[in-house]
C-alpha cells in the first residue's frame, strides 16, 4: 500500500477496464507484477495506480475474465484501455479474485470476526491515562489543472500561481496548492473518566487573516473516527466501516496475501462493496496474525455513494508496535475532491488533512480539573511560531510545492483581481458586503411581503474589523409600502473577559412581527422569523403585532459550551392590522388595544459537543445541527414596574439532539415544555406555532393557521429522519437520481386557563389541543442536490373552521 505523501513516483499508470462489448468493470484488480502494489477500479473501471518503484508490467484481472499482462515503455502511462475477454476456466491461483465473494468458508471473515473479538484492546483505550504529541497539516488544492484553465481570463494577472502544480498520486489529476494550515498540539486523555483535551502550542496558516472559520470548518468535516467503529461519519453521512460487525452484508473481503510488516506477521484482506449506492469504500488493510490489530489501511469511498459535491475520498491510516499486544497510530491520511459534477475531468478542489502522531506516554495522572479548567482561546505567541519552531516540530517535512503557497499566496493577496473574486465569494458565503470596517447585510433578506407593511424593503449592516472583534455594533431599517412606515433595530454586545466570555449586551427594536411562530421565545433583539415577511404565503398572513422591543443583560459560559444569560426586557405590543384584535379586559373591565411589559429572564443553554471557531465577540459554529441543546429558562413579568401590564411566571424547557442511525440515516428531535403560570392576555401566551408559508419550517406545525391554537401550558413533539437515499437506492430507474427519502411527524398537547379565557377579549377564539393534534409528512430530499419537497398530512380537528388537511412545502438547503 503506497503512503499518500507527495513523492517523486517512479511509475505511474491510469485508464479505464472494458469488457469485449465496452462495457466498464467495476472492481477489477490493477497489480505491478511480482509485487503487493495494486488497486481496484472504480463503479466506472476507471483506475489510476503509482508506485516509488520502477515496473515493466502491470497485470489486470476479473473473475471471469481472462488475465491480461502489460508491458510499460514510459515511467508514466496514462489514459490506457484495457479489454479483458471472458473465460470459462478457472483462473490462475496467483490472480486475485474479486466479484461477489461466499460468506461461507471464506478465512477473510474468520479473521475479520478476530478482530471484532479483539478491537477493544488495542490503542490508547488500553491504558488509563495516555498523551501524546499531535501534527496536523490541512490544505486545500485546485485540482484537474489544464491549459484551459491557466489561459482564462479569470486567471489574468494572476498566471505565477501555476508554477506550484504537482500530481496527486490518489488520483493522478494535477493540482494547485491554494491553502496550508500546520498545527502542533499536545494531547492528554483519562479514560477512567472519560476525558480529552487537547491543548494547542502552536498555528501557521497560508491565505488571509480571517481564515479560522475556513480551518474549524474543514477540520469538522474531518472529524476524529475510529475505524474500528461500525460506522464512520464524514460530511454528516455514516459510512459503514469494512471493520464493521455489520460488514459482512455489505462488503465483500478476499484474503489476498501474507507477509512481514514490520518483523510482525500479517494478512492483507481487500474488501470492496456488495451493491452500488451506498456508503461504502474500497481498498484493503494488514491485519496482525496474533493480535489481531490493525497494521496498516486505506479506505477509498465507492463513486456511486449518495454524496452530493464529493467526487473522491480516500483515506490512509498506519499504526506502530508498541509491545506485543498494543497497535498505536503514527499517520492518518485523508483526502476529499470537492466539485459540482462527478464527472471524470471536472475540476475541483481537494481538501487533505495530514495527521502525525508521536511521544506517547501512557498512566499519567492529571487532576480532573485540568480537564474543566478554562483557558483564553486566543494566544499570541501560539499563532506567530518563528520558522526555527516548525523545523523542530514538523513530523513531516513540506514538499517544495506546499513550501511555496505560503509565498504565493502573500503575493496572490495583493492582486486586485483576486480581491475581487474574495470579495464575491465572500458574500455568497457570509450574506454581507465587506466595505472597509462595516459590512453591508444580509443580501439575502432585502425584499419581504406580508399583510400589513406590504412589500417591505430592509437594508442593515454590522461593524466588522475582524473576526474575533471584541466588541460589535449592528442595525438595520425597514420600509413598509403599504402601512408607509419606517421600522428599524439596533444592537450593541461586547466582550468582557475572553476565558468567561462575560459579555454585555444592549439594544432596541421597533418592527412587524408574527409572534405566533415558535414556541421558546427569544430575546435576540434583531431576531425576526421568516413568518413575519414571507413573500408568499398560505391564506392571509395578517396576525400580525407592531411590537417595541428593549434589552439590556449579560451571559457568562462558566463551563464550556454552558451559558448563562440574565436579561431585561420592555416591550410594546398592538395590532399590526384592522383584522387581528390582541384587545384583553382589564382589572376594571375595560377593553385596552395595547400591552406594556418588562421582563426578567434568567435562562440556561447547555450545548455539549458543540464546536466553535473564533475568540471574539461573535463566534461561528462549526458543526451546527451536530450536538444536542438543553435550553431552560424562568422568565418573571413585572407588573407596574415602568408602567408594566402584568405579573406574571414562566418556565420554558427545549431539548433537541441529532442521532446517527448508523446505515439507516439521520433522525432530529425535539421536545419543547412551557407553562405561564398566572393569567396574561392573547400577546402574552403561547400560540402553537402554525406555518402560513410554502417552505418547510423545523419545528412549526405545517398544517396549522397561525394562532389557531393557544395555551398556556403546552408539550411538542417534532422528529425529523431522512434515510440518505437508502430506500431509493434499491429501485431501478431512481438509483441514479441520489434522492433521498424523508419523514416527518409532530405533535402537540396544551391547555388553556379559565382565567385567561376570560380575559381574552380579541377576536382569537381560545382553543387548546387537549387532545393531542398531530401531522405528519413524507418528503423526497436531494433534488438538484438543493430542495426537498414535503407532503403534509394533518391527523386530527379536521373539523376546525378552514382546516388545511394537506399541505405542499419545500425547502432549499445545501448539504453533502
Amino acid at each position: 500500500m503506497g503512503l499518500a505523501t507527495v513523492a517523486m513516483a517512479q511509475t505511474k499508470v491510469s485508464g479505464v477496464i472494458k469488457d469485449t462489448a465496452g462495457t466498464p468493470i467495476a472492481f477489477a484488480n490493477v497489480i505491478f507484477k511480482d509485487s503487493n502494489e495494486g488497486t481496484i477500479s472504480n463503479e466506472e473501471g476507471r483506475f489510476y495506480l503509482e508506485s516509488d518503484d520502477n515496473y515493466t508490467e502491470v497485470v489486470f484481472s476479473f473473475i471471469g475474465f481472462s488475465s491480461t499482462e502489460v508491458t510499460l515503455t514510459d515511467r508514466s502511462t496514462y489514459n490506457m484501455e484495457i479489454v479483458l475477454e471472458e473465460e470459462a476456466a478457472a483462473l490462475d491461483e496467483v490472480v486475485i479474485f474479486t466479484g461477489k465473494q461466499s460468506k461461507k468458508n471464506n478465512p477473510a471473515i474468520d479473521i475479520l470476526r478476530k478482530i471484532w473479538e479483539n478491537r477493544r484492546e488495542n490503542g490508547v483505550k488500553k491504558f488509563k491515562q495516555y498523551q501524546y504529541d499531535k501534527y496536523e497539516k490541512l490544505e486545500f488544492d485546485l485540482n484537474t489543472i489544464d491549459s484551459a484553465l491557466i489561459n482564462s481570463r479569470v486567471f489574468n494577472g494572476m498566471e505565477f500561481i501555476f508554477d506550484q502544480t504537482d500530481t496527486s498520486n490518489i488520483t493522478g489529476n494535477t493540482y494547485l496548492p491554494i491553502f496550508i494550515n500546520e498545527a502542533y498540539a499536545k494531547v492528554y486523555g483519562d479514560n477512567l473518566l472519560n476525558e480529552e483535551k487537547e491543548v494547542l502550542e502552536g498555528n501557521k496558516n497560508s491565505g488571509f487573516d480571517n481564515n479560522n472559520t475556513l480551518i474549524a470548518f474543514i477540520k469538522d468535516l474531518y472529524s476524529e473516527y475510529n475505524v474500528y467503529d461500525n460506522y464512520l461519519k464524514f460530511f454528516d453521512k455514516a459510512f459503514t466501516s469494512p471493520l464493521s460487525t455489520t460488514g459482512i452484508d455489505v462488503y465483500n473481503y478476499v484474503l489476498l496475501d501474507s507477509a512481514y510488516r514490520d518483523n510482525k506477521w500479517c494478512y492483507n484482506i481487500v474488501y470492496y462493496p456488495r451493491r452500488k449506492n451506498e456508503l461504502t469504500f474500497k481498498g484493503d488493510f494488514w491485519v496482525n496474525d496474533s493480535t489481531w490489530a490493525i497494521k496498516e489501511i486505506n479506505l477509498q469511498a465507492s463513486k456511486s455513494a449518495n454524496l452530493n459535491w464529493v467526487r473522491e475520498v480516500y483515506i490512509e491510516q498506519e499504526f506502530d508496535v508498541l509491545n506485543d499486544s498494543t497497535f498505536l497510530i503514527t499517520r492518518d491520511y485523508f483526502l476529499s475532491d470537492f466539485s459540482f459534477r462527478k464527472k471524470e475531468g471536472a475540476r475541483g478542489v481537494y481538501g487533505k488533512r495530514t495527521t502525525l502522531y508521536d511521544n506517547y506516554e501512557f498512566d499519567i495522572k492529571k487532576d480532573k480539573s485540568f480537564y474543566k479548567e478554562q483557558v483564553d482561546p486566543y494566544q499570541y505567541e501560539v499563532y506567530n511560531r518563528p520558522d526555527d519552531y516548525w523545523e523542530e516540530k514538523r513530523m513531516e517535512s513540506l514538499s517544495k510545492d506546499e513550501k511555496g503557497v505560503y509565498k504565493m499566496l502573500d503575493t496572490l493577496k495583493t492582486v486586485p483581481r483576486f480581491k475581487t473574486l474574495y470579495n464575491l465569494g465572500a458574500v455568497l458565503a457570509t450574506g454581507y458586503y465587506e466595505t472597509n470596517n462595516f459590512d453591508v447585510g444580509p443580501v439575502f433578506s432585502i425584499f419581504g411581503f406580508n399583510e400589513a407593511e406590504g412589500l417591505r424593503i430592509r437594508l442593515g449592516g454590522r461593524t466588522y474589523f475582524s473576526q474575533n472583534d471584541p466588541w460589535r455594533i449592528e442595525g438595520f431599517g425597514a420600509y413598509g409600502f403599504k402601512d408607509e412606515r419606517f421600522k428599524y433595530g439596533i444592537s450593541a454586545k461586547w466582550l468582557l473577559d475572553r476565558t468567561s466570555r462575560l459579555t454585555v449586551f444592549a439594544g432596541n427594536r421597533k418592527d412587524v412581527e408574527q409572534t405566533g411562530a415558535s414556541l421558546t421565545n427569544s430575546n435576540d433583539v434583531l431576531g425576526r422569523s421568516l413568518a413575519s415577511s414571507s413573500l408568499i404565503s398560505v391564506g392571509a398572513n395578517d396576525r400580525l403585532s407592531r411590537i417595541n422591543l428593549t434589552t439590556v443583560g449579560f451571559e457568562v459560559e462558566p463551563v464550556k459550551n454552558l451559558v448563562l444569560r440574565l436579561t431585561g426586557s420592555y416591550r410594546n405590543l398592538e395590532s399590526a392590522t384592522d383584522t387581528f384584535s390582541i384587545d384583553y379586559f382589564d382589572e376594571d373591565g375595560t377593553i385596552r388595544s395595547t400591552v406594556s411589559q418588562p421582563e426578567i429572564e434568567l435562562a440556561f443553554n447547555y450545548t455539549p459537543r458543540r464546536k466553535t471557531s473564533g475568540y471574539g465577540v461573535e463566534r461561528t459554529i462549526i458543526n451546527d445541527g451536530d450536538f444536542p441543546v438543553f435550553y431552560v429558562a424562568y422568565t418573571y413579568g413585572l407588573k407596574d414596574v415602568l408602567n408594566g401590564d402584568f405579573e406574571y411566571k414562566k418556565l420554558q424547557g427545549l431539548y433537541t439532539r441529532p442521532w446517527n442511525i448508523g446505515g439507516l440515516g439521520r433522525l432530529l428531535t425535539t421536545v419543547e415544555v412551557g407553562k405561564i403560570f398566572d393569567p396574561v392576555p392573547l400577546s402574552l401566551l403561547s400560540p402553537i406555532p402554525g406555518n402560513q408559508t410554502y417552505f418547510s419550517l423545523y419545528n412549526t406545525f405545517t398544517q396549522l393557521d397561525y394562532y389557531e391554537f393557544v395555551s398556556d401550558t403546552y408539550a411538542s413533539l417534532h422528529v425529523q429522519h431522512n434515510f440518505g437515499g437508502r430506500l431509493f437506492s434499491r429501485i431501478p430507474g431512481l438509483r441514479k437520481l441520489n434522492l433521498r427519502e424523508v419523514i416527518g411527524f409532530r405533535a402537540v398537547y396544551g391547555e388553556i386557563s379559565e382565567e385567561n379565557i376570560a380575559l381574552n377579549a380579541s377576536n382569537i377564539i381560545y382553543q387548546a389541543p387537549g387532545d393531542i393534534y398531530y401531522e405528519y409528512s413524507v418528503g423526497i430530499g436531494n433534488i438538484f442536490k438543493i430542495f426537498r419537497l414535503d407532503f403534509n398530512f394533518r391527523g386530527n380537528y379536521l373539523n376546525n373552521p378552514d382546516a388545511r388537511k394537506f399541505g405542499v412545502t419545500g425547502v432549499f438547503g445545501f448539504s453533502f
